[in-house]
């Protein structure tokens, strides 16, 4: 029952995905292929809606619902980083499936993207086992 409020705001982000065919692989196909500025559009305001919301958080000192400040630290960056953004981008080029909305698409009935997501489990599985052993 304490978890139930993040459940119904996903099915509300994920009727939102659907009505806005964000989870369309056609949409991502297109944006993918540099054919639509469909998609760039919403991950271009979802970004300044994100740097926005930074700025007002800091700004302002807002806390969380319970009372407790919101902290940003900084992440150190490396190469690593590079390769993992490669491989999600085709991953997500091939399938038309990124990890948030791919709960979305199972929902709105997409059910071979069943497949995509036992991969991406496996995926993650794969790096939290080999993660000691990657390179820095």
């Amino acid at each position: 029952m304490k978890n139930l409020k993040y459940l119904l705001v996903g099915i509300v982000f994920g009727i939102i995905f659907v009505k806005a065919e964000i989870l369309s692989w056609f949409r991502i196909y297109e944006m993918f292929r540099l054919q639509s500025f469909f998609m760039y559009g919403v991950i271009g305001t979802a970004i300044i809606v994100g740097i926005v919301s930074v700025f007002i958080i800091k700004k302002f000192n807002i806390k969380t619902f319970s009372g407790d400040p919101i902290t940003f630290e900084p992440k150190e960056s490396n190469k690593g980083q590079i390769y993992g953004g490669l491989i999600f981008g085709i991953g997500w080029a091939i399938t038309g499936a990124c990890p948030g909305p791919m709960y979305a698409q199972i929902g709105a009935g997409f059910i071979v993207v069943g497949v995509v997501y036992l991969s991406a489990v496996f995926g993650t599985w794969c790096y939290g086992y080999f993660k000691d052993k990657l390179p820095h």
